[in-house]
């Protein structure tokens, strides 16, 4: 059943990403609860729309993602970081999160996701 795990946010610029990660999600069976390709729709989304954790690209078109990040762990939103770079950037604190290097596969991005214990 889709969304029996939780809604899940998506941060990321790259539209194929996104696409691969909303059908990995789906097949978790996570709902989708928005994606967002920039800062300020991120920022937007964040805000405003009701989901249990998000995953969060490091990089949005070469602009941080720490601002969301900062947002969410204000509202004690859990989230994962992707990144292609191998690990944080300065500013990104790596210790306690979630950290997924891309590119990833479903078992990696499952095994996160239950990490972050969105459904106790």
């Amino acid at each position: 059943m889709a969304g029996a795990n939780g809604k899940i946010l998506i941060v990321e610029d790259d539209a194929l990403i996104a696409m691969l990660l909303e059908d990995m999600l789906s097949e978790l069976s996570y709902e989708v609860a928005g994606v967002a390709a920039g800062l300020e729709e991120a920022l937007t989304l964040a805000d405003s729309v009701v989901f249990d954790a998000a995953i969060l690209d490091v990089s949005l078109a070469g602009r941080s993602s720490l601002p969301v990040a900062k947002l969410l762990d204000e509202k004690g939103k859990p989230y994962i970081f992707a990144t292609g770079y191998g690990s944080l950037p300065d500013g990104m604190e790596e210790s306690g999160k979630h950290v997924l290097g891309k590119p990833y596969q479903l078992h990696e991005l499952e095994t996160a996701l239950a990490g972050l214990r969105i459904n106790s």
